[in-house]
């Protein structure tokens, strides 16, 4: 008698471990099947933003050390608009410069950004949320400045 009940017993857990396995494998193919893809409306919003650094020859003559801080507004459609200041070695270049902009993103959160009067362009990496995302300059093969945005407002 006390044995059935242990092979009852010893069924009951194989079962409900059973059970759990496949819950779980379920849940991890539903989860690859809506996995997370983002669009222009992902990036919308004002994100704020800081960066220092060089700048090396050939863009300048001498190595000039820059600081930028600003915010970022994406409207959700691919146009945005950037608002910042600059300063070369210590020396504030550009009070408050506004500016458009133009942005793509990829379905796998990547995307890129230029300003519209300029041939810089920037890759992002944006968060599925939208929340974050960080930014290296690419243009020309080279970059002096990276760094990350933080989603703050709706505009």
């Amino acid at each position: 008698m006390k044995m059935k009940r242990i092979g009852l017993w010893a069924t009951g857990i194989g079962v409900v471990i059973s059970v759990g396995l496949f819950t779980v494998e379920q849940g991890y193919t539903e989860e690859k099947e809506h996995a997370t893809t983002c669009s222009l409306a992902t990036v919308k919003g004002r994100y704020l933003f800081a960066t220092s650094g060089m700048i090396f020859p050939p863009a300048v003559p001498q190595p000039v050390v820059f600081a930028r801080a600003g915010y970022r507004i994406f409207n959700g459609d691919g146009t945005g608009t950037f608002i910042a200041t600059s300063s070369e070695n210590g020396v504030i270049v550009a009070a408050d410069t506004q500016e458009g902009l133009s942005y793509t993103v990829n379905k796998n959160c990547t995307g890129t950004f230029a300003l519209l009067n300029t041939t810089t362009t920037t890759e992002i990496f944006i968060a599925p949320n939208g929340e974050e995302m960080v930014a290296i300059e690419t243009s020309n093969g080279r970059s002096d400045d990276a760094y990350s945005m933080r989603r703050v407002g709706p505009e």
